[in-house]
């Protein structure tokens, strides 16, 4: 009879409900092993107590998420549980099971401490050494460091600072002196861009782990460097080619700002303004055009002029953009009907390019048919003066127009605008004169007419 009861004891202990704490805090994440199966075929639930349902009988192969509340399979087949951007109200008791297999109870606190709010984002080139840094509170800092990095439809256990790691590709080293520790991943490839997770093993009885800081690491690859220039005072064209890329966003920004600002043209087949650029997305031919309305000094630098292939790996071409100071002004009148001849002057080996200005102030190629172009020589050997003539000139010809050199690069093409050109049409003066006026001027024939 003891022994029998001994064996029922033992028996009830054993299939208890596992219970467990879990520290995070307010604005990280916390990541937690239950130490139980998967079970594919059986729904799976999630809930704060007091009946709060938060995954409710869901049945997925790998990956169950609901807001920030996700439940997923590990390497293992175990189930997993990630609560991400905790905040105070997330504290609190959970119950986390497969139904008709088994259920956790897990208390969770949550703390606020400024050093674990940080999400940061991390640019690296293609083949290049990716380095980012995360920090820790005083309070973690004789606990092992670790770091995860989201997948599709799991996260996956990279490295951690228990031993020594003879891994080439990645490596951690924990700074206790500045409450930090760094991560290296070497001959980065495009693979690498995604989400990075640095936690601290904050409980190891029962696996879970605090995420102090998410990084977002974008790989990037520079395909080429292009000069171009344009004219204070003038208008610059660039046109940004992505062949391959033909529908995917895309941006043009500066690196003097840390490429902080992307300007796109947020939807497509449409020119839309963005500060002091107008930018037109074409996606039939996979081009970006960038139009400087008014190129100013201020605009010189190196920009690039990139392609989002995918949510962390991205293209581009840098441009390097310099500006001269010699836009021109001109003025031009014309007759209804006649020819009028406009001249200016490009660099040699250069497309001439001729347009007018609409009402959203981008410049609109002219019909050919309408436009002859003659070129001749220069005083300056190394420009030629192009003279455009617009033909049977109408009321629709007045207008702004702008001439400059069309240059064309492996990845781009600029058009440089720095001679602007005012059109006003004049018309031949119409007198009416009566019979009085023309007796007065022909009083020797005395003519009566009108």
């Amino acid at each position: 009879m003891k022994i029998l009861l001994i064996f029922l004891t033992f028996y009830l202990i054993s299939a208890a409900v596992r219970c467990f704490s879990v520290t995070g805090y307010s604005g990280g994440s916390v990541l937690v092993e239950s130490w139980k199966p998967w079970h594919k075929n059986n729904a799976k639930y999630m809930r704060k107590l007091q009946n709060t349902k938060i995954i409710n009988n869901s049945k997925h192969n790998q990956w169950i998420n609901e807001g920030r509340f996700t439940l997923f399979s590990n390497d293992n087949g175990e189930l997993m549980i990630y609560i991400r951007e905790l905040n105070t109200q997330d504290a609190g008791s959970y119950r986390i099971g497969v139904e008709g297999q088994w259920f956790n109870d897990m208390i969770l606190n949550v703390k606020e401490v400024s050093c674990c709010k940080v999400s940061k984002r991390v640019m690296v080139n293609i083949g290049e050494t990716a380095n980012f840094s995360c920090e820790y509170s005083q309070n973690h800092i004789n606990d092992l460091k670790i770091i995860f990095k989201e997948r599709k439809d799991s996260i996956k256990e990279l490295l951690y600072t228990y031993k020594l790691f003879n891994n080439r590709k990645f490596s951690i080293s924990d700074d206790k002196h500045k409450n930090l520790f760094i991560v290296r991943i070497t001959a980065v490839t495009p693979d690498d861009g995604g989400v990075y997770l640095c936690g601290v093993w904050i409980n190891r009885q029962s696996y879970s782990y605090s995420i102090i800081n998410t990084v977002h690491l974008h790989v990037i690859t520079k395909v080429g460097v292009s000069r171009v220039s344009g004219s204070s005072g003038g208008r610059l064209m660039i046109k940004c080619e992505h062949p391959q890329y033909k529908t995917n966003p895309k941006y043009i920004c500066k690196e003097s700002d840390g490429c902080s600002e992307r300007k796109n043209s947020g939807v497509q087949g449409e020119w839309m303004e963005n500060g002091d650029v107008s930018l037109y997305d074409d996606t039939r031919a996979g081009v970006l055009m960038v139009f400087f309305r008014e190129l100013k000094a201020a605009d010189a630098g190196t920009y690039r002029c990139g392609v989002k292939v995918s949510d962390y790996t991205e293209s581009f071409t840098e441009l390097q953009l310099s500006v001269r100071h010699d836009a021109k002004s001109v003025t031009e009148s014309a007759l209804f009907g006649e020819e009028v001849n406009i001249t200016c002057q490009i660099p040699e080996e250069h497309e001439v390019h001729f347009c007018k200005d609409d009402d959203n102030h981008i410049c609109q190629t002219i019909s050919s048919s309408k436009v002859r172009e003659m070129s001749g020589s220069s005083e300056r050997n190394e420009e030629r003066v192009v003279t455009v003539s617009i033909s049977n000139v109408s009321v629709r010809d007045a207008g702004v127009y702008w001439c400059g050199a069309e240059t064309r690069d492996t990845y781009l093409t600029f058009i440089s605008l720095n001679t602007k050109i005012q059109l006003n049409l004049i018309s031949e003066s119409i007198q009416i004169v009566c019979n009085v006026a023309i007796k007065h001027f022909y009083a020797e024939s005395q003519r009566d007419e009108c």
